[in-house]
């Protein structure tokens, strides 16, 4: 399939993402057994859950990466079983570690993953600059990514996965390993892409980042979407009474752990992978 000429943001409200009954099984285990999930367009949803829950597998999944074995999947419009290629052309995807060439400087960076996606030399050119004054890197655009702070090689990754303008991006635990201050960057980069029309969908363990960013958060456990809804409504959904003090509402650890029986905090680094 040819490269796609830059296509809109979907329309708000419409479906972003629909996943119905999705299945994935491994020979020694079963990663999702009966995912569903649905997402509007130009909204945040958070996907949290427990290490091993299927996050990732779905993921993987809804970005192409991996087939399921069962149910079915919609991403910006475009049947996955049908017309992968297409969705492959309307999404972005950011993993959980820096994908940028450390040696290139960040216009390189954007040009040579513009190239790898088949655009123009021209177009790849051109979209560099813009996503380079996007995410406030113009002035560090010719120097070499491993000048670069922590928070800065996320955005030029954001900037990467938005070459082809997609309508939905994929975002893997954006934040890690990163200074408060450089988290607070990447926070207002999100926020920025949303209020231009893109969808994410965010994976984190940080609960205080689902809280500052999603519209909606998706609790996923043992392969299955357990809870879903926006952050004060899971908050009330708990309800004081399963807290240790019935003046407030419970926080999103509180609602994590009642949910998943794992605190969020007892998860370790290499757990997060």
């Amino acid at each position: 399939m040819p490269y796609e000429e830059k296509v809109p943001p979907l329309p708000r409200g419409d479906l972003a993402i629909e996943a119905v009954d999705v299945r994935k099984h491994y020979k020694d285990r079963t990663a999702l057994s009966g995912f569903n999930l649905r997402v509007r367009a130009g909204t945040v949803c958070g996907l949290l859950g427990p290490n091993g829950a299927g996050k990732t597998t779905a993921v993987r999944i809804m970005s192409t990466l991996t087939r399921a074995d069962g149910g079915a999947v919609s991403v910006a419009g475009c049947d996955l079983r049908t017309d992968p290629t297409r969705v492959r052309y309307r999404i972005g995807l950011v993993g959980q570690y820096a994908s940028v060439d450390e040696v290139l400087s960040g216009r390189q960076n954007l040009v040579m993953f513009g190239k790898l996606y088949h655009l123009p030399a021209a177009e790849a050119r051109n979209r560099a600059d813009e996503l380079l004054e996007r995410f406030d890197l113009t002035e560090a655009a010719d120097t070499p990514a491993s000048e670069y702070s922590g928070g800065m090689r996320r955005r030029l990754d954001l900037a990467a996965g938005l070459l082809l303008s997609p309508q939905v991006l994929f975002l893997d635990e954006p934040t890690t390993g990163l200074d408060p201050r450089s988290r607070i960057e990447v926070w207002e980069s999100i926020r920025g892409l949303v209020g231009s029309g893109t969808t994410v969908l965010l994976t984190t363990q940080d609960l205080e980042e689902a809280d500052q960013l999603a519209d909606t958060i998706a609790l996923i456990d043992a392969g299955r979407v357990v809870a879903e809804g926006t952050p004060d409504e899971l908050k009330a959904a708990v309800g004081p009474d399963r807290v240790e003090t019935v003046t407030r509402k419970p926080s999103l650890d509180e609602v994590f752990l009642h949910l998943t029986g794992q605190p969020a905090a007892d998860r370790t680094t290499e757990d997060r992978r």
